[in-house]
């Protein structure tokens, strides 16, 4: 993220997140350490000298750094976001005949920079009409993409994931979120598939969202920050497959609202897309899961300290984000679950108020809560959820008439104790395929831990989707 000052006297310069320098030199074959430095490397490396006024580099543009410095307006005849990605975007461009401003937007559209695991993206159109830019999305990818770019799977996380699906990083005390599914012998073989997993857009794990730096406002974005849909979160993610150079993916899976973005990818993008594994998840939410997330909604609302949203940089609204998490955590499990896990065991230590936890599911249920606001963002659980509750893809004459011609291969496997997400729901999802003519495996397995099962049940699944991707990587 960058700020940039129009007076000396409000900063000294440009500054970097910490810890990207190392990628932005190995990009652009530099040895900088702020933004003075690399901006002269790049001008003698162009000119032999540093940037001037008159100096046009970037690629072809003409974004002279010393003009911006000096609170100048920056001339604009094209753009190469490639090697611009530190003033793309940070000054009004002017000078420009209409044509060159539309090849600039475009341009602005349709070119990702990858930086630190980010990618940079332009403008993008929502459902609602408004526009969103620019975009950044958090990703990570696990193993090789083969030569053809024919291996590539893309992993969609649920309500309160992120894009660390798997593996450690530096410090961390627990691995990605499917961990046990994705990695050298795994389901999802990084030995044979080359695995990507975004945090969506309207999160709060590196990717833009409520809490992102509003650029016309130059503060976070607040219910200033448009509402999105699934569609919108397939739509940015298909940027990032084209970043990647891969043109059809041979697989997209995911649970719950994870799953939701995969029969998107289904819907918006058959021909780029072999096949499909939706997991826990439905083609419409139900009265019943709306309910439960207005409930955490309207926790989350009735907290003083959420302020209508403007509580960045002050006291979050911690209490209601914690009751929303605990409400949330109750539906993902069963009542078989937590009977086995906590029964009505007493905690050792009983709190001297009358109404502290006494009972041990009771301060599981708050140790949840309070942990969760250390990661996430309350505004972010507003806008997602509203977008799970707003997905329908049965479009009003049901869902087989949508899949009509689809070619995507499906695996659909559902957990008989998710009382979240029910299996009937997938089996319906199932029936639409059938109905269309298109090629699908619905798996119903046993298991007690509710809706948590596609995260915690390994075997059987693993079992599953091991056998479902090696049909379709050699078929493909």
């Amino acid at each position: 993220r960058l700020k940039f000052c129009r007076r000396p006297e409000e900063c000294e310069e440009a500054e970097l997140l910490a810890g990207i320098w190392p990628e932005v030199n190995r990009h652009l074959g530099t040895d900088a350490r702020s933004i003075t430095e690399l901006v002269e490397q790049l001008g003698i490396a162009r000119f032999g000298h540093r940037p001037k006024l008159a100096d046009t580099f970037c690629g072809g543009g003409s974004i002279p750094f010393e003009a911006a410095r000096m609170g100048c307006d920056v001339y604009a005849s094209d753009l190469n976001p490639i090697a611009c990605m530190l003033t793309w975007g940070a000054f009004n461009i002017i000078g420009a005949s209409p044509g060159k401003r539309a090849k600039i937007e475009r341009a602005q559209r349709e070119i990702v920079v990858k930086v630190d695991g980010r990618g940079v993206y332009g403008l993008l159109e929502l459902e609602s009409g408004d526009n969103l830019g620019p975009v950044t999305l958090a990703y990570e990818t696990y193993g090789q993409l083969d030569s053809e770019k024919a291996n590539g799977i893309l992993i969609c996380h649920a309500l309160t994931g992120d894009a660390h699906a798997a593996g450690f990083h530096r410090g961390d005390k627990a691995p990605g979120w499917w961990d046990n599914m994705i990695g050298p012998g795994k389901a999802f073989d990084t030995e044979k598939y080359f695995v990507i997993c975004s945090n969506v857009i309207g999160g709060c794990r590196g990717s833009t969202g409520p809490a992102s730096i509003n650029p016309g406002a130059d503060k976070p974005y607040g219910l200033e920050f448009p509402l999105i849909t699934i569609k919108d979160i397939v739509n940015a993610q298909v940027r990032l497959i084209d970043h990647l150079g891969i043109n059809k993916l041979l697989c997209a899976a995911g649970g719950s609202m994870g799953g939701m973005q995969v029969l998107q990818w289904v819907v918006s993008y058959p021909e780029r897309v072999f096949s499909a594994i939706p997991i826990a998840t439905t083609i419409v939410h139900s009265p019943q899961q709306i309910a439960f997330n207005e409930v955490g909604r309207q926790a989350i609302m009735a907290d003083p300290n959420w302020d209508n949203g403007n509580y960045y940089g002050r006291r979050l609204p911690v209490k209601g984000l914690s009751v929303a998490r605990m409400v949330g955590h109750i539906t993902y499990m069963s009542d078989a679950s937590m009977n086995a896990k906590f029964g009505r065991r007493v905690k050792n230590e009983r709190q001297p108020f009358k109404f502290g936890a006494e009972f041990e599911v009771e301060g599981y249920l708050q140790y949840r809560g309070d942990n969760f606001i250390k990661r996430f963002d309350p505004n972010s659980y507003l806008y997602i959820t509203k977008a799970i509750d707003n997905f329908d893809l049965s479009n009003g004459q049901g869902f087989n008439h949508v899949l009509k011609g689809v070619q995507t291969r499906f695996l659909i496997i559902a957990f008989k104790s998710d009382w979240l997400y029910p299996a009937y729901q997938s089996q319906e999802i199932a029936r639409a395929c059938k109905q269309a003519g298109v090629d699908a495996i619905y798996c119903e397995l046993n298991s007690t831990y509710g809706h948590d099962a596609f995260l915690i049940e390994v075997d059987e699944q693993a079992h599953l989707v091991t056998h479902f991707l090696q049909r379709v990587f050699e078929g493909v």
